[in-house]
């Protein structure tokens, strides 16, 4: 009896002990909260390259704050931003009040994103947006630096950019039609999901397209998530287009691409369509999404330096699908923020803001360097072009997604060429070769 009673007081001395002398589970840790659409695809990639970034930095033992080591903690909120601004609203706030987190990542839809923004900078949490591509979002920082501080953009590029790029997509797939099919003066329908963050985009190409010996017959803007767009692509066969502009980054890419292959329309699909950069889209469109060319981040056998293949295959050996941009979640925490925690030893916003919006780093998709605005304030906002990000071109061939930019791309006269490893030829579809072959 004597010896059970030792036995029970050692235990209770032991439980006592580690009580006392172990911090609670949670305490050495940074808390990192990771806000999107959970249910769709874009969230989903926000949760996965968040998840491979904690695993990575965890399983090498944390990040290094000082003279302590801290393990990641991901806390998962699910936005539904593109159903309810007022979820995505909820959800932030829960992050900040209930969940207690450190920092966050994530977003996608620009209305929803600002008004996260707001709720992040209150609480003077660094907020890494990994989605939402207006510029307002960075605009703010320059305007009101000391409330919008603690955001930065993390991915993708602004619209401004992406519309340039697409516009050069737009160039170097006309160029090529001009050279195989004879074509001189261009057609092209304008077709946008009618979002906030595509406006600019549309307005845009009023100016551009001239400029490069196109012309407009038309612009569309579909629901972000309509189900039939067979009126639409009707009137665009009609006013008589070769080239379809499309800046999609909602589930209508998908009958779009798919009933536009049904049609063959004599048109060639070139711009964004985010459901087009998934590994899911040839099933979706049950094949119709054939020669389909979207602006993409990361493409299977096209690296931009030699960070990306080995996050591009972990990924897909991981997850069975390659990284969607939201997926840069995985780039924002370690090659941004944790770098950045772990050169100053601290998790103090306000030094971590100095130490990010001057820092030049790599990551699998590029090096990223934070802009300032023509008055020299700064702006958080990505730098874009040669040495910078530029993001590919993808066109499904075969079944199979495929790099074709940039291929020997000359951004001005006197920079280098420039084309990634592993790019491939564009091919056009065999019925417009039909239609225009002369």
């Amino acid at each position: 009896m004597k010896k059970v009673r030792l036995l029970l007081v050692a235990g209770l001395v032991g439980m006592l002990a580690l009580t006392i002398g172990v911090p609670a589970w949670g305490a050495d840790t940074i808390k990192i909260g990771v806000i999107g659409p959970m249910q769709f695809v874009q969230g989903k990639g926000h949760w996965n390259g968040a998840t491979m970034a904690a695993e990575e930095i965890n399983a090498r033992g944390g990040v290094k704050v000082g003279k302590k080591m801290m393990k990641i903690e991901l806390v998962k909120a699910d936005s539904n931003e593109f159903l309810n601004v007022t979820d995505a609203t909820n959800a932030m706030e829960l992050l900040m009040t209930r969940d207690k987190v450190d920092f966050v990542v994530g977003g996608f839809r620009t209305e929803a994103v600002l008004a996260m923004q707001d709720i992040a900078m209150e609480y003077q949490k660094i907020f890494i947006g990994c989605g939402a591509a207006h510029p307002e979002l960075c605009t703010r920082v320059a305007q009101d630096y000391d409330t919008y501080k603690y955001f930065f953009r993390g991915t993708p590029f602004n619209s401004a950019f992406l519309v340039r790029t697409s516009f050069l997509h737009l160039k170097f797939v006309g160029d090529i039609l001009k050279k195989e099919l004879g074509l001189e003066k261009i057609k092209v329908a304008v077709v946008a999901e009618k979002a906030m963050w595509a406006d600019p985009m549309v307005a845009a190409t009023e100016g551009f397209l001239p400029k490069i010996g196109m012309e407009s017959v038309g612009v569309w803007r579909p629901s972000p998530v309509a189900t039939d767009v067979t009126a639409e692509l009707s009137a665009i066969q009609r006013a008589g287009a070769q080239m379809i502009f499309t800046i999609f980054s909602s589930s209508v890419g998908i009958p779009f691409a798919r009933q536009g292959g049904e049609l063959k329309i004599p048109a060639v699909q070139v711009g964004i369509n985010v459901e087009g950069q998934k590994d899911g889209f040839w099933e979706a469109t049950q094949g119709m999404g054939e020669y389909i060319l979207t602006m993409n981040t990361y493409c299977r056998g096209v690296e931009y330096n030699e960070l990306t293949a080995p996050f591009v295959e972990t990924f897909y050996s991981k997850f069975g699908e390659t990284p969607t941009y939201t997926a840069d979640t995985y780039a924002a925490i370690k090659h941004t923020l944790v770098s950045a925690i772990e050169e100053i030893g601290s998790l103090d916003a306000d030094k971590l803001v100095k130490v990010i919006e001057a820092s030049e780093h790599k990551t699998p998709g590029g090096l990223v360097k934070y802009m300032k605005d023509e008055q020299g304030r700064h702006l958080h906002d990505l730098t874009w072009g040669p040495g910078y990000l530029t993001s590919l071109a993808v066109q499904w061939q075969k079944g199979k997604p495929v790099g074709v930019w940039p291929n020997k791309w000359v951004a001005a006269p006197g920079a280098p060429e420039i084309t990634y490893k592993g790019i491939q030829e564009y091919k056009i579809p065999p019925w417009v070769i039909q239609a225009y072959k002369k």
